[in-house]
């Protein structure tokens, strides 16, 4: 039977990789529903592509993008907001929704598609790291499948045992053998530049990754390493493990995607050329395999592969993430949101990109009473004796966390504090 998707978050990276599957085997798959947010030009030429059934967009836009589709001579059903991604995401009609959404505005719609007991390609890191407890909890009670788009996760996906696969707490069982998770990072950008060249580095210098075609907050995480981080504390929630069984390994050229080291002493790699179209078919044809126009990986034209230890002093972010999985899932969604606040300041050009890994520290030491490190002593835009730190914490703000509110509030919390010490930056 042909499978119906939805691909939330179509006019991003993952969205175009993704497309660009399904159109090449039309015979298995139907383009169900897309969404877009900023690029409405052209999601609206992806719908004369793909004539999806419904379409979502923001709220305000509604009505202006429904006439765009009836004099492009489409016949969609347009929804709006949140509301209208959390009904895609649930409409009995949608057989895999891919969770492409940037940030945390995809969470509530990856959410409910877990509790619709959706197939779920997931490559939307903040349903892990800001809700990951909720999140695998409603993929298990309603029977809902969850298949990572990450190209790390899904590499390490397809080196665990099948019954591990199928059910991630069996990761434990003696027999399987799983000893350790590496987890590679291709160190972006600044591998091999000094702490000073990082600090002194642009927006363009910062997207400029060296192996992949990302959007600009994703490659902002890459240069900082904290796209690893994030990616470690997503990793603990797919794979049901600490942080302590996980290690992060630089491997410049992206060709081991990520590996699994088991207690016989031997290792299994998934390898392949750079490209987020192979995960992407891996995921959308599992437990089978589709063809894809990837390039195939020529073994013969490998020079070195190299592996290198990561510097948490130049990527204090990843030693952050790292903390805040240790702390608990309010550290990871204060983290995230601090985050997300700090990348976008840096890219309007209000703060260093050293600063970003500061900025975060601050916001966990406001919230968490001062247990965060102050993560690098070289910053060049934020003073370090705030006498501010660790006041108005929120005595609630570890407690267990039941419902989505729960998260979001913690999440408003985050962003306006990173919003303040942003601000005694730049006065």
């Amino acid at each position: 039977m042909t499978q119906r998707i939805a691909v939330l978050g179509a006019t991003g990276s993952i969205g175009d990789s993704t497309l660009s599957i399904l159109a090449e085997h039309p015979q298995l798959y139907q383009v169900y529903a897309l969404s877009g947010h900023g690029r409405l030009d052209k999601l609206l030429t992806l719908c004369q592509q793909f004539q999806p059934v419904r379409v979502a967009v923001p709220s305000e836009k509604v009505d202006e993008f429904a006439t765009r589709l009836q004099q492009a001579g489409l016949n969609c059903d347009v929804v709006g907001g949140q509301a209208g991604l959390d009904d895609i995401a649930a409409d009995p009609e949608v057989d895999t929704v891919v969770a492409a959404i940037v940030g945390a505005a995809g969470l509530s719609s990856t959410l409910t598609a877990a509790r619709a007991g959706k197939r779920i390609l997931l490559a939307n890191k903040e349903a892990l790291v800001m809700a990951g407890s909720l999140m695998m909890q409603a993929v298990k009670d309603n029977g809902a499948t969850l298949l990572p788009l990450d190209s790390e996760h899904n590499a390490i996906f397809q080196c665990l045992p099948n019954e591990v696969q199928q059910n991630n707490t069996a990761i434990h069982d003696a027999g399987h053998g799983v000893k350790k998770l590496w987890l590679t990072a291709s160190g972006g950008p600044f591998l091999h530049k000094s702490l000073q060249q990082m600090q002194a580095a642009s927006v363009s210098e910062a997207v400029k990754h060296p192996n992949w075609s990302m959007g600009k907050k994703i490659s902002v995480d890459s240069a900082t390493m904290m796209n690893k981080g994030l990616e470690l504390i997503e990793a603990c929630h797919l794979f049901d493990l600490a942080e302590s069984d996980i290690q992060v390994v630089i491997h410049p050229q992206s060709i081991i995607h990520s590996m699994v080291e088991y207690t016989d002493g031997s290792f299994l790699a998934q390898l392949g050329s750079p490209d987020m179209r192979t995960p992407i078919a891996h995921a959308l044809a599992y437990p089978q395999r589709i063809a894809t126009s990837v390039e195939s990986l020529d073994l013969f034209q490998l020079a070195a592969l190299e592996f290198v230890k990561p510097d948490l002093e130049k990527f204090a972010c990843l030693k952050l993430a790292r903390q805040a999985m240790q702390t608990g899932q309010s550290a990871t969604i204060a983290l995230n949101a601090a985050n997300e606040v700090a990348v976008e300041a840096f890219i309007k050009q209000q703060v260093f990109l050293t600063d970003i890994a500061l900025i975060n520290a601050r916001v966990l030491d406001k919230m968490l009473g001062g247990d965060a490190i102050l993560a690098s002593q070289h910053t060049t835009g934020i003073a370090q004796n705030d006498t501010g730190l660790s006041q108005g914490i929120n005595p609630n703000f570890s407690l267990n966390i039941k419902q989505l509110d729960d998260i979001l509030n913690i999440d408003k919390i985050a962003r306006s504090f990173a919003e303040q010490v942003i601000q005694e930056c730049r006065s």
